[in-house]
């Protein structure tokens, strides 16, 4: 969910020394630490909370056919929160764009849960994508001004640890509250978790990592090129999304336009030569959206496949992904380790080949006779395989960015991310939806779980991204250069 909702680790390039200090919870950390991981353990929570109530959701809101919008959606409007998120950061810290981020957040959920019809549902994730990119973006700026380099790496390790918790725990407990409750209140339930963070992690960032880099400097303005810039890759990105779900030919015309806003904005907002792998902090950039866009777009349309083609219950479907928090850390922690430094490109090939090989493996579970358990060990694998390429790619970006430029590259990476994420999402819902995935769960109850009727449907999504995910080993080829700022 991935900024995700983002299950982010880092590394360092040397073993870190003992710190005399207790290191991230000693007493000079240990208050922002808590704070900020606390705000990681709650998007955790709601991704995995969220993913498992949405096939319900879509359901009873007679919304199938556009259950891939309601995950594009929030990347959606992702993109714009990031770059405003970059921009505020910069220029005068991170703690603004993170209060607001969080409020938004909560908010968000707070309208899908009370949402009556479909495009109501969309709206409130819009909302909390929006959010979301503000908090992700802050949250990596609040880290490279407020921790010590050689420290950076055992926060970014903790981030990954605070999704196992939520990736055993969510899946079980929205999977009650939806059988028992109803899924409105996986939603409304949330938001009640904000309090958590905002009491911790706000005022212990005022202390650390407010204002800007330079207190003396004169303020400087929001470069408003790039605030249009982002609002175009947002609305592009929405039109394109609504035209590969429309599936008409009158859907052609905003394609059309939303490919028209979507492609200079992109030039204007990511590194130069990112689209053309161009090797250092381009193709960190690039491999990001590579790694993530097809993991997402393959793992939004797993507990639906479970529920409606194999019978499971929104409970287990969404258990069957809980060991993948686990081993993401797992991943996560490997890279982490000094030794393993000097083959970092070598690890992060086999990441990409991991999570491809484990995306491909998907779809036999749809054969009647291969147990639902075999997805599980799979999908683990690929997990280990992005806690690999994703903890590199953000210890990567940090290292090749001044302290000044942390924000605008952080909002670079989470960009081609999310961007990545409505993209793929895009073409495996149209995908979907032109064979029938539509049909899915209108003819059988989610809830009880009817038999399989569109098998093809989930092919075309899980075949294609485990070929985008192949892509991705090529472009961890090319990371070994000095930085390249953008």
């Amino acid at each position: 969910m991935s900024v995700l909702p983002q299950r982010a680790a880092a590394a360092p390039a040397e073993a870190i020394p003992d710190d005399p200090k207790g290191g991230i919870f000693g007493s000079a950390y240990r208050t922002l630490s808590i704070g900020i991981i606390s705000v990681i353990f709650l998007i955790a929570f709601e991704a995995t909370a969220v993913g498992t109530a949405m096939p319900v959701a879509a359901r009873e809101l007679d919304g199938i056919a556009l259950y891939a919008f309601a995950f594009s959606a929030y990347f959606t409007t992702s993109l714009f929160g990031m770059v405003l998120s970059g921009q505020w950061a910069d220029r005068q810290g991170p703690l603004r764009p993170l209060t607001v981020g969080i409020g938004s957040f909560a908010a968000g959920l707070v309208c899908s849960g009370t949402a009556g019809a479909m495009w109501m549902f969309v709206l409130g994730r819009a909302v909390q994508g929006f959010g979301g990119g503000l908090v992700i973006v802050a949250l990596y700026v609040v880290v490279s001004r407020a921790y010590e380099e050689r420290l950076r790496p055992a926060i970014m390790a903790a981030f990954a640890a605070s999704w196992v918790v939520p990736s055993i725990v969510g899946p079980l407990a929205a999977g009650t509250v939806t059988e028992h409750l109803g899924w409105r209140w996986v939603f409304l339930g949330i938001p009640a978790l904000v309090f958590v963070p905002l009491a911790v992690a706000l005022p212990a960032i005022r202390r650390n990592a407010s204002g800007p880099v330079d207190p003396e400097a004169p303020p400087v303005a929001f470069d408003r090129r790039r605030i249009r810039l982002a609002l175009g890759i947002s609305v592009g990105a929405g039109l394109l999304q609504y035209a590969a779900q429309d599936l008409r030919w009158l859907s052609l015309a905003p394609g059309l336009v939303g490919a028209a806003l979507l492609v200079p904005a992109v030039l204007g907002l990511l590194p130069r030569g990112t689209y053309l792998a161009r090797r250092g902090l381009p193709s960190v950039v690039l491999l990001r959206g590579v790694a993530a866009g097809s993991f997402i777009a393959a793992e939004s349309f797993v507990p639906l496949m479970l529920v409606t083609q194999r019978g499971l219950s929104p409970t287990m479907a969404g258990f069957s992904l809980a060991l993948g928090g686990v081993t993401w850390a797992a991943g996560s922690w490997v890279q982490s380790q000094g030794r393993v430094a000097p083959y970092r490109e070598r690890l992060m090939v086999l990441g990409m080949i991991m999570v491809a090989a484990a995306i491909a493996g998907v779809p036999a579970v749809l054969v009647e006779w291969v147990p639902v358990w075999i997805l599980a060990l799979v999908w683990a694998m690929g997990c280990l395989g992005m806690g690999l390429v994703i903890g590199s790619t953000s210890v990567l970006l940090l290292k090749l960015s001044a302290p000044e430029e942390a924000g605008a590259n952080s909002a670079s990476l989470q960009i081609s991310d999310a961007l990545a994420n409505v993209v793929l999402l895009a073409a495996g819902g149209a995908a979907f939806a032109a064979l029938g995935g539509g049909a899915v769960g209108a003819a059988h109850s989610v809830a009880e779980g009817a038999g399989a009727s569109h098998p093809g449907a989930f092919v075309v999504v899980f075949l294609p991204m485990a070929c985008v995910a192949l892509v991705g080993a090529w472009v961890a080829t090319r990371l070994d250069v000095e930085p390249v700022r953008g």
